[in-house]
């Protein structure tokens, strides 16, 4: 029975536990409070760093770190719940048992170790939320620590070698006081220019990605570009950079695309390329490189596209080159090449794109291009020295693009060419192509453009090789006869005849095509109302110049293979070629609303005709004799501005009457930049009532600056007048010969008088020999 002592301290006992639970659900509550904030906390370090983030890879790990936290956080709620109503319970049943613990004094051992423990709850309770307490405290430090090892950095020698970059190429949008690996940068998306990508799959960031494309850059190459050695796609194309490739370009071996094309570059070709042994595209075309190739390009066994069009390097390709392997794609024209065209490029047979026009390779095309079977779109042109056949053609049932002009090609046209159904652009124009057209060309369905132009080319065109895709039919100046074809009023169809025997009274009327049968050479024209002058406003309207000179309009819209004649049958012009790549479609007119400088007459040079490949302008029906030709030009279609857009080059030859009188003709050159006028004056002699002004592409020159297909052949106005007839030549020969004789006449008269003055004076000294002469001293 318990005294009034022992009740007095079981009451003591109890308050004490209530006490130490009620401190206690005061600490739970705060430290669910605590989890709350810490759940909140983290949430939003999480949101605003993951906004913030600098990297790819901290963003990963953020997120795992998030998944990670969250889950440590719920199992360590779970544990404090469970603690808590562990302790609860005790302390529960403890209050039950207040009193029994109370009479156990003298009870077994047993009980007293259970009073004990009951006795003791209050103080594990109290302990357990201390507990709780410290490890959230020690759980958020350890957040924080794994938040902050989350973060990574850009190396600090890249970023200083960047900003460097950034001031000496004026490079405003790229700001220099954000670490250049923020993810979420203006600058670091794929469309981005200028664009700077980086790698931080470890701990620090390399710049891998620098793009500065099209924004006018100039000066040389600095040095510090090559202090960012983990780059893997350098693209610097169609800026204005000067000076020379540096040799550290090799220290860049993780390159794999490697853009310098359309710049000002100058000097050698640096062998340290062939170091970037990992690059698959290389490009510097367009620039101003002199000397070989270096051999050690052939290095580059993992390159599928190489662009050295129009760059300036000269002798012959490598045989090194023979190692490329992988190539797919191989730009080489419109430089100084020399040698055969190479035998072992028929070994590259994973090309699917050959370009090699305008060089001075000689041929044959070799029979190992027949391997070549994935080719899609195949250039070649203005090959020299040995004839070429089309043999190789077999097995490239693939092309959709086949232009083998002026490579002295020779036979006749192979009959497998039919089964290549993919082909849509077929020119095989200046050669030397025999027999006759295939019936079986009327059996390709996709082909759109057809070249069969100055060949010899026999017989009769077939009667359905108008398809339904054909757009442009050109197979002039060949000795063809017979009728045309089926189909000739085809709706969108142009087609050119000249030069033939062809009867096309239905393309041109009677008496136009009378007058250019002449130019077929074996027939003798007359005229009974002869001209003595033509003057044309090519690709423009009729106007009249300050000296009182009328220039023809010459307007009309000409297609891929168009011949017009001017309504007075004065003159006519004949266009031959497509521009394949151009953008804006098929223009055969150049334009321009800027002032031409260097003439009182600006408006005679604000249109011009162009032409891909041949522009043929004929005066008709004149009197024989020699003329006087003024061709006007101004470059209306490049640019003259230090812009990339300003480093176009346009060259073409042009021939009058068949004879070269202008080769590798550069306007912009000639008359001192863009938009400024020239006058070329040239001579020509009529002896059968036509002249024939052509003008000629022979692949050389830049092919897309300022934009995809710039070249070839332009002219602003022609004007042609007589400045001697026959009669008057020949009677200025007659008079040189009456001249002749009379000189030779009074020449041998005064020789023989000359000869008679000498004889006389002869015989005169003979006769005085005869007299005595006084030898001795006189005497005094």
């Amino acid at each position: 029975m318990m005294t009034s002592v022992d009740q007095a301290l079981a009451r003591e006992k109890a308050w004490q536990r209530v006490e130490a639970r009620v401190a206690c659900d005061q600490r739970r509550r705060i430290f669910e409070r605590r989890v709350g904030v810490l759940f909140t906390l983290i949430e939003t370090l999480k949101i605003v760093v993951v906004s913030v983030t600098v990297t790819e890879t901290s963003k990963v790990k953020l997120q795992q770190f998030g998944q990670e936290t969250d889950s440590k956080l719920r199992h360590l709620h779970t544990t404090v719940w469970l603690v808590t109503i562990f302790t609860y319970g005790l302390e529960s049943v403890s209050d039950h048992f207040q009193y029994i613990t109370a009479g156990l004094v003298y009870s077994p051992f047993i009980f007293k170790i259970l009073a004990l423990i009951l006795t003791l709850l209050p103080s594990i309770s109290l302990f357990c939320c201390s507990v709780m307490g410290v490890l959230t405290v020690s759980f958020f430090v350890l957040c924080i620590i794994e938040l902050v090892a989350a973060q990574t950095t850009t190396d600090r020698d890249e970023v200083a070698a960047l900003n460097k970059l950034i001031d000496y190429w004026n490079l405003r949008s790229l700001n220099s006081s954000i670490d250049p690996c923020t993810q979420n940068a203006t600058w670091a998306s794929k469309d981005a220019n200028p664009r700077v990508a980086c790698d931080c799959t470890s701990n620090t960031c390399h710049i891998t990605h620098l793009k500065i494309y099209a924004l006018d850059i100039s000066g040389e190459i600095p040095p510090e570009l090559f202090v960012l050695k983990k780059l893997v796609d350098l693209n610097l194309g169609q800026n204005v950079l000067s000076g020379p490739i540096p040799a550290e370009i090799g220290q860049l071996s993780n390159l794999q695309y490697l853009s310098l094309g359309i710049n000002n570059l100058t000097g050698r070709v640096p062998s340290e390329l062939g170091n970037l042994t990992k690059l698959v595209s290389l490009s510097f075309g367009s620039n101003n490189f002199f000397g070989p190739l270096p051999k050690e390009l052939g290095n580059l066994t993992s390159l599928q596209q190489l662009y050295i069009d129009s760059s300036g390097v000269s002798g012959p390709i490598p045989q090194e080159f023979a190692g490329l392997k992988s190539l797919q794609i191989l730009w080489a024209s419109d430089n100084l090449f020399t040698g055969k065209l190479p035998e072992f490029i028929g070994t590259l047979i994973e090309l699917r794109d050959l370009r090699v026009e305008g060089t001075l390779l000689e041929g044959p095309i070799p029979s190992s291009f027949g391997a070549l079977t994935k080719l899609e779109d195949l250039r070649i042109g203005d090959l020299r020295g040995q004839d070429s056949s089309l043999d190789f053609l077999g097995s490239q049932t693939s092309l959709s693009i086949l232009s083998l002009r002026n490579c002295r090609v020779s036979g006749r046209i192979p009959d497998q060419l039919s089964t290549f159904t993919k082909l849509k652009y077929l020119d095989l124009s200046f050669n030397k192509l025999t027999g006759e057209i295939l019936k079986s060309f009327q059996d390709f369905v996709s082909l759109e453009y057809l070249y069969l132009g100055n060949n010899n080319l026999n017989g009769e065109l077939p009667a359905n090789i108008i398809s339904q895709e054909l757009i442009a039919l050109d197979v002039s100046f060949n000795p063809l006869s017979g009728n045309l074809p089926l189909n000739i009023a085809k709706v969108g169809l142009s087609m050119n005849v000249l030069g033939t025997s062809i009867n096309a009274n239905s393309l041109q009327d009677r008496k136009a095509s009378g007058m250019l049968h002449c130019l077929q050479g074996n027939m003798k024209c007359t005229n009974k109302i002869p001209s003595s002058s033509f003057s044309i406003k090519c690709g423009g309207t009729e106007q009249r110049s300050a000296s009182g000179v009328k220039f023809d309009d010459d307007s009309e819209i000409l297609g891929a293979a168009s011949l017009y004649t001017s309504p007075d049958y004065q003159w006519a012009v004949s266009n031959t070629g497509s521009f394949i790549s151009n953008p804006n479609g098929p223009q055969y007119i150049a334009k321009t609303d800027s002032q031409i400088r260097g003439t009182l007459e600006s408006e005679l040079y604000k249109t011009a005709r162009v032409s891909p490949s041949s522009l043929r302008y004929y005066g008709l029906g004149l009197k024989n004799g020699k003329y006087r030709v003024e061709l006007h030009f101004a470059e209306i279609a490049m640019e003259d501005s230090v812009s990339w857009k300003g480093l176009g080059r346009r060259l073409f030859d042009v021939y009058i009457q068949g004879e070269r009188v202008l080769e590798g003709f550069n306007i912009q050159r000639e008359a001192g930049g863009s938009k400024r006028a020239l006058v070329k004056t040239l001579e020509a002699n009529v002896t059968n009532t036509i002249m024939e002004i052509h003008f000629l592409w022979a692949g050389r020159g830049t092919c897309c600056i300022p934009f995809q297909s710039t070249y070839g052949p332009l002219v602003s106005a022609i004007h042609a007048y007589q400045v001697s007839d026959e009669t008057s030549s020949s009677s200025e020969s007659n008079k040189k010969r009456i001249g002749k004789v009379v000189g030779i006449v009074v020449g041998c008269a005064g020789g023989v008088v000359i000869i008679s003055s000498i004889f006389y004076l002869w015989w005169k000294k003979e006769a005085s020999g005869h007299t005595r002469v006084q030898t001795e001293s006189p005497r005094k």
